[in-house]
């Protein structure tokens, strides 16, 4: 007789979104601004999860009230299972500084730090054990071994991006958002750092990535191509040419709303 096994349990996500609204209010007479309606999602452990959509989309304020760095309007947002919007400020502070990672298109290094001590800030700010070695790790996991002990000014662009990755893999971050990371990069640096990104989200780190880049968006697990604030349709592992009809359609039928 055989016996039948129990599959492990499913990880629950990293992040969960519900209903999500984000309104800016009115500025100087002009009427409020409804960014995002009603968007919920899911992102799990090992994923990486682009977001897409034409200009004005509201893809970069998805991705701050995702990461707490937005707040939101309605609806709600968890991250590792704990209601943001319940938090304190100092609370959401700490569980982004311990396990939430941030690339932005502007690098923002300390300009006075070497890349070295740019990789390891947040861990020495968490004061989590081993932060110098970790560092050391991750620098030459982004090939920037010879490259340590530079100052942010005498590195290029690219080489910038690759700390602001080594600092997010040093730090230990559980979720990793970027917006726009190879924005300001050439092709072949943009696809260092896309590749760089694309391993990051394995194992138990994920990474959410908001791009205008089709091939960028072609190597996530899934792309969510949003239409004025909402989520206009998912794609599951396509091609950059399933992604550029997707918006362009997202886009099209904004234009006929």
């Amino acid at each position: 007789m055989s016996l039948s096994v129990p599959s492990a349990p499913e990880a629950p996500p990293l992040v969960v979104c519900a209903s999500l609204e984000k309104t800016f209010e009115a500025v100087k007479g002009q009427p409020p601004v409804t960014v995002l309606r009603n968007v919920s999602l899911q992102v799990h452990p090992g994923e990486m999860v682009a977001i897409v959509g034409p200009s004005g989309s509201g893809k970069s304020t998805l991705l701050y009230c995702l990461s707490g760095l937005e707040p939101v309007s309605g609806g709600g947002v968890s991250m590792f299972g704990q209601d943001i919007s319940a938090l304190g400020r100092n609370a959401l502070a700490k569980m982004r500084r311990d396990r939430v990672g941030f690339i932005f298109q502007s690098y923002n290094l300390v300009p006075s730090l070497t890349a070295m001590e740019n990789a390891a800030l947040p861990a020495r700010i968490a004061r989590k054990r081993g932060a110098a070695a970790d560092a050391r790790a991750a620098v030459d996991a982004v090939g920037l071994t010879e490259r340590g002990g530079f100052l942010p000014g005498k590195l290029s662009g690219g080489q910038q991006q690759r700390v602001a990755i080594a600092r997010v893999l040093a730090s230990g971050a559980s979720i990793v958002f970027a917006d726009e990371p190879t924005g300001a990069l050439d092709t072949v640096t943009g696809a260092q750092v896309l590749s760089l990104l694309r391993e990051t989200a394995s194992g138990s780190r994920s990474v959410v990535l908001v791009t205008h880049d089709l091939e960028a968006a072609a190597r996530a697990d899934r792309v969510l191509v949003l239409r004025d604030g909402s989520i206009h349709a998912e794609l599951r592992a396509p091609s950059a040419q399933q992604v550029l009809d997707a918006v362009r359609a997202a886009g099209e039928e904004s234009l006929a709303a």
